[in-house]
């Protein structure tokens, strides 16, 4: 695992033993599987995470009692290659509702041959979360934060 701080960007990536097509797909249709359930903003006990696979689309947590928390937005969507997502949670990790102090998710998906993947995944734009988001760059970019999920990704890929 290879992870990369900059001024307002955290990138990181991981190779996992799994064809580009499951990787994308375990990735996004699949994200409750891995994605660590101790990283939710939901109100309520936690049913399901869902990726909605189209420009326009939603991710969000949805309660056992049928609340929902949408957390980002699908603003590309190419598979099995790459989407990119918006990053709706606030320094308070509440829901951000001004798109404008919101950054951005680009994950990519490289074929490294021998079925296996390169996950390459960048969060941008930290900085539009307004004073203090260097916060929100040092949690996303500490070893609980993508790099977390992207281990979990790959046990769940091997």
């Amino acid at each position: 695992m290879t992870t990369q701080i900059t001024d307002t960007a955290v990138a990181t990536s991981i190779v996992v033993d799994a064809p580009i097509e499951r990787a994308f797909s375990v990735f996004t249709e699949h994200i409750g599987t891995w994605w660590p359930p101790e990283h939710h903003i939901l109100q309520g006990d936690l049913a399901e995470m869902v990726f909605e696979p189209r420009v326009g689309g939603h991710v969000y947590d949805r309660a056992t009692d049928g609340t929902e928390c949408r957390w980002a937005r699908v603003l590309a969507y190419e598979p099995p290659t790459r989407f990119v997502i918006t990053w709706d949670i606030s320094l308070a990790w509440q829901i951000e509702t001004d798109p404008n102090r919101t950054s951005e998710i680009e994950v990519r998906f490289e074929d490294e041959g021998d079925g296996r993947t390169r996950v390459a995944l960048e969060h941008r734009h930290l900085d539009r979360h307004g004073d203090g988001w260097e916060q929100m760059r040092d949690a996303v970019g500490a070893p609980d934060g993508w790099d977390l999920g992207l281990q979990r990704l790959a046990g769940v890929l091997a």
